[in-house]
């Protein structure tokens, strides 16, 4: 009899999942700490560059309301620029008075510009059209434009006012707005 040769059959190697197992990350009271006082730190750093925002408010640099533009001798009869770029005013010297003309568009706030050769101001904006004595010619403005207060000074100076504006016919004709001219 033969002997029998009996295999072992052999059995198949495990698959091994290779799926991580999670460490556990231990928090020491030391990281608690350091991390507390980060907070605290990054806190009173907050706390204090808004105090020194406070401290140091927005302040507008502006021109002041009110500044002396000469002499009435020193402006030819007509429509003068000079003082449009620093205070944004037309100084408006005819035979008989000096006004002064406020350079906002009473319509949105534009600054409107003088052709000479048309004798009117004109609003880039939107259009709007003025007369040498600020009355709505076209365009959309609502109202003519205004007039700034205006005084002569002892020393023979105007002043101009620009806190003090009328834009309603009959009244920016008052002396307040207007310098009457002595006929030589």
């Amino acid at each position: 009899m033969a002997e029998e040769t009996k295999t072992n059959p052999v059995a198949p190697a495990p698959i091994s999942n290779p799926t991580p197992t999670p460490t556990s990350v231990q928090s020491t009271r030391r990281d608690f700490l350091w991390v507390g006082w980060t907070a605290f730190a990054a806190f009173l750093a907050g706390s204090a560059a808004a105090m020194g925002r406070f401290m140091l408010p927005n302040i507008l640099y502006e021109s002041p309301q009110m500044f002396k533009a000469g002499r009435p001798e020193d402006y030819p009869i007509g429509v003068t620029t000079k003082w449009m770029k620093e205070q944004r005013v037309w100084i408006v010297k005819t035979s008989k008075s000096v006004y002064a003309l406020w350079g906002r568009c009473t319509h949105l706030g534009c600054t409107p510009n003088w052709f000479d050769a048309e004798k009117r101001f004109k609003c880039p904006c939107h259009g709007s059209n003025f007369t040498v004595d600020g009355d709505v010619i076209a365009g959309p403005a609502p109202k003519p434009l205004n007039r700034c207060a205006i005084a002569l000074l002892p020393t023979g100076e105007i002043l101009i006012d620009k806190s003090i504006l009328e834009t309603r016919p009959g009244f920016r004709e008052n002396k307040q707005f207007l310098i009457p001219l002595q006929e030589a």
